[in-house]
């Protein structure tokens, strides 16, 4: 079990804190330190007294806080400054604690009226105390917490300001200020350790009890709010820049979503309010939207706009300048999904060792010989190794594609997904199959998303996912995201956990090369000078091996059964003989890492992890799965023959992933698998490899009666016969699986 979130030795300033959710914040913070002999964790419980609309003003409502607080135990001043004297609040904490870690800016009032009735000092009012006030009270924190090296801030906004709502137009605005406020100090005070979130709750408090009937003020208790609070304040949480929803034990993230939209002007062409009527259903199209998440995201379409407006001399979103990709929506369609290659890589012991030569193994490390004499007890393959057989099946085919008119010598290796469903064998044959996922528009670029599943025998080994950049293809009018991309995860803004360097040699290019990629590029100097580069560079794969060993090594004990997946954005060109710099964080069963390159300080990789398997989660031998006699199993092995046939069709229409857990006698049997996510998809014994996106628990029996539509599948949920986690609206999609492709 994971230790205790605790506060010890933290000072926290919470606003408002005399009642409501307030109250609940102070009450929790202090609880956190109170069951330790230690100095437990200090308060400063700032509350007027004033009711919702601020009017009146008493001590009592601060006081009786700090005495709950006090008779438990804990440590708390009271303090009687409006959040207009910041500075005097913070002087509280300061005199009294020495200190402040946390301030939670949660004081506010109401001053409701329709907007024609908003008078000026209603709208001052509520902007004075919730926006200003929260100004005011973080920044007389700001230089303490900067000082120190750690600050945790929560700004308290409204769905009122997420969404409006009639009667509160003051206060709408200034909920939503806060968000932008918010926004601004995460960003300011990342590199100081100082992390500032939003929330927007809803509780039963002093100001929803005008607007809420009391049953629900009864029912959402502050106590359903607070939890988050403390997380988000803890030193142990990396979120930063974040807006949360929570209520009634509920808690959601929200991001924004932008629209592709659309250029409705040409190269030196008016812009008119008849072009934008015209391209008006595409401005609002949302299929593909992008997720932005920062001002550069966003500033980065309008770069691109610029670049098609001034190449293509009119408004068509399907021209190019450099005319290396042509793609109408029909060539667009026809190409994602399609098959590009299945290819057969037969292989002995020798290339394994090979390739683990060429990711700098060596007899000189103990540790390696498992991975480098084909007599030792425990020889096995690199986990990296997986992308080996699949290379060769990834650039098969895509130079033909219909419509697709694009230069393999203007190739970017972007980005690289590997999944290990089991270990890789020493020897034998594995066939690769490949697909195109997706087509993205860059604007510079296109970035061709392929996949690649790896089979030995009947049994699925691995899936790669290539991320490929072809310079000046983009421009056609494509998306710019796709859902089926393994993104990259920045790693924890603190020390790494490991650091692992490995120096190259001058020949680490010409030995990774044997293992199959013989890209002129990294060994001809002439090839190389014709790329721009000085001299030739290594793979970016070989770059992406060491790593991936290092990993293996430093955290799961070099156990290949352990290395579930990595995921790599390749960032800057590395050359023979330079030394590669490892940096680890373990984040749970995440080890996240970048590789830099030592003698220059920058980045080779990126944004990348490893998934690992925790070592006790290891299946037991003693424990099988009893899936004697099941008639459900008869019914996964036919949707599995249904899936291998026409898989790629199912992963566009659901793009989710299924986890069935079939009990028996009121015991769970066995677990089946549905991956309509990922690869062409998979039907597999044994729980989701990846997360999985609903889970459904049902028995044998009340699930064949569903199966064969004897029983309503809502009825059966509504019943207690069918328990759904997760994302119980994907259950309508497989509802249609079931129906249409089930059948014995």
């Amino acid at each position: 079990m994971a230790a205790d979130l605790r506060f010890d030795g933290r000072a926290v300033l919470v606003t408002g804190a005399g009642g409501g959710l307030g109250r609940a914040y102070a009450l929790a913070f202090a609880e956190r330190g109170a069951s330790v002999v230690v100095a437990l964790t200090p308060l400063v419980v700032n509350d007027l007294g004033v009711d919702f609309k601020g009017s009146g003003k008493s001590s009592s409502a601060a006081d009786k806080v700090v005495n709950e607080i006090r008779a438990k135990g804990g440590k708390a001043v009271p303090n009687y400054d409006s959040v207009e004297d910041g500075e005097k609040l913070v002087k509280t904490a300061l005199e009294a604690f020495g200190r402040i870690d946390v301030v939670i800016n949660n004081a506010g009032i109401l001053r409701d009226r329709s907007f024609v009735r908003i008078s000026d000092e209603d709208w001052d009012m509520i902007h004075r105390i919730h926006l200003r006030g929260s100004f005011l009270v973080t920044r007389a924190a700001w230089n303490h917490m900067k000082n120190q090296k750690f600050g945790r801030i929560i700004m308290t906004s409204s769905a009122a300001g997420i969404y409006g709502n009639f009667g509160q137009a003051n206060y709408s605005a200034a909920k939503l200020g806060l968000l932008g406020l918010s926004n601004t100090v995460a960003i300011e005070g990342r590199k100081y350790n100082i992390h500032c979130n939003t929330i927007a709750p809803t509780a039963g408090s002093r100001l929803t009890q005008t607007v809420m009937p009391q049953d629900l003020v009864d029912a959402f208790k502050p106590e359903y709010v607070a939890p988050l609070v403390l997380w988000l304040c803890h030193e142990s949480c990396a979120e930063n820049g974040s807006l949360f929803e929570v209520g009634a034990g509920w808690i959601g993230k929200l991001r924004w979503e932008r629209s592709l939209g659309a250029i409705v002007r040409g190269k030196n062409q008016p812009m008119t309010p008849e072009a934008v009527r015209d391209k008006w259903e595409k401005v609002c199209d949302f299929d593909n939207a992008s997720k932005p998440r920062s001002i550069q995201e966003s500033i980065t379409v309008l770069n691109d706009a610029l670049s098609q407006i001034e190449s293509q001399g009119n408004v068509s979103m399907n021209s190019t300048s450099s005319g290396s990709v042509v793609l109408s929506s029909g060539d667009m369609a026809s190409i994602v999904g399609r098959e590009l290659a299945t290819n057969v890589y037969k292989y002995t012991h020798l290339e394994p060792i090979l390739y683990a030569l060429g990711v700098g193994m060596s007899s000189k490390d103990p540790d390696h010989l498992k991975f480098l004499f084909e007599g030792s007890e425990d020889f096995c393959c690199l986990p990296s190794f997986g992308v080996i057989p699949a290379q060769t099946s990834m650039f098969d085919g895509v130079p033909s594609l219909p419509g697709l008119n694009i230069d393999i010598t203007k190739m970017l290796h972007g980005e690289q997904y590997l999944e290990l469903y089991k270990p890789l064998p020493t020897s034998g044959q594995l066939t690769s199959v490949s697909t195109i996922a997706d087509i993205l528009d860059k604007g510079s670029g296109a970035v061709l998303l392929i996949d690649v599943n790896t089979y030995c025998g009947k049994d699925l080994v691995c899936y790669n996912q290539f991320s490929l950049f072809f310079i000046g293809a983009g421009g056609f009018g494509g998306k710019r995201t796709s859902e089926k991309a393994k993104v990259t995860v920045n790693p924890p803004e603190r020390p790494p956990d490991a650091v692992i360097s490995d120096v190259t040699t001058a020949d680490q290019a010409a030995l990774y090369r044997l293992s199959g990629d013989w890209n002129f590029l990294h060994i001809d100097p002439s090839f190389a000078a014709l790329g721009g580069f000085q001299k030739p560079i290594l793979h970016g794969l070989c770059t992406f091996g060491f790593a991936a060993r290092n990993v293996l090594k430093q955290f799961a004990n070099n156990d290949v059964n352990r290395f579930k997946a990595i995921k790599v954005r390749f960032a800057k060109p590395v050359f023979p003989g330079q030394t590669l710099q490892t940096e680890m964080w373990k984040e749970g069963n995440r080890i996240h890492f970048q590789t830099k390159v030592k003698e220059t300080g920058e980045a080779a990789i990126s944004g990348a992890y490893v998934d690992i398997v925790p070592a006790l989660d290891k299946p037991s031998a003693q424990e099988p799965l009893k899936t004697a006699g099941l008639q459900s199993d008869l019914v996964f092995e036919e949707i599995g023959h249904r899936v291998r046939e026409i898989g790629n069709e199912l992963v566009k229409k659901v793009n989710a992933v299924f986890q069935w857990d079939i009990t028996k006698d009121g015991k769970k049997a066995v677990q089946w698998t549905i991956d309509l996510k990922n690869g062409s998809g998979a039907v597999y014994q044994g729980p989701a490899r990846s997360s999985a996106d609903t889970t459904f628990t049902i028995s044998d029996e009340d699930f064949m009666d569903v199966v064969q539509q004897k029983t309503n599948p809502q009825k059966a949920f509504f019943s207690g016969k069918l328990k759904v986690k997760g994302n119980i609206m994907l259950s309508q999609k497989l509802e249609m699986i079931l129906k249409d492709y089930a059948k014995l």
